[in-house]
């Protein structure tokens, strides 16, 4: 199995690293309707936490990685006024935590653990989709800012 996708991943967290560089008011710059640079960044986070808990809990306990990952959409309207509080440097800083923690437990997995992992969920592995999906989200929305 090609294993690529922890360079991409690292990568991805290194883009979460540099945004330390942002001002306050840059983090609070809008990402569409309904979100913000924080918001963005506490979206990501939440959802490589929810990779964190599916690898430990199928690790531990053989539970399938479907049964802690699904119903993207509903979670994330929930969770939105949830992520809306919580202050923009912590989103940030949370997020880079917690990918940091998720990128070391996906390079720890043996060749047939990734195997089984990419068989049920393969987004796990490869944090980097949704990490890069969002963070070129708000790349944009700080250059339109910065226009």
């Amino acid at each position: 199995m090609d294993r690529s996708y922890n360079d991409r991943n690292r990568a991805q967290t290194e883009r979460l690293k540099d945004l330390r560089r942002l001002s306050d008011e840059d983090l609070g710059r809008p990402v569409g309707e309904h979100w913000t640079v924080a918001v963005a960044l506490a979206h990501i986070q939440y959802w490589d936490g929810r990779a964190v808990g599916a690898l430990e809990a199928w690790r531990r306990h053989g539970l399938p990685l479907t049964l802690w990952i699904n119903s993207e959409a509903v979670v994330n309207d929930l969770r939105l006024p949830f992520w809306r509080e919580v202050p923009p440097r912590e989103a940030l800083e949370q997020a880079i935590k917690t990918s940091e923690i998720l990128d070391r437990m996906v390079e720890d997995l043996t060749p047939a653990e990734a195997e089984a992992v990419a068989a049920q969920r393969y987004r796990v592995l490869d944090r980097s989709l949704h990490r890069s999906q969002h963070l070129d989200e708000v790349d944009r929305a700080l250059g339109a800012g910065r226009a």
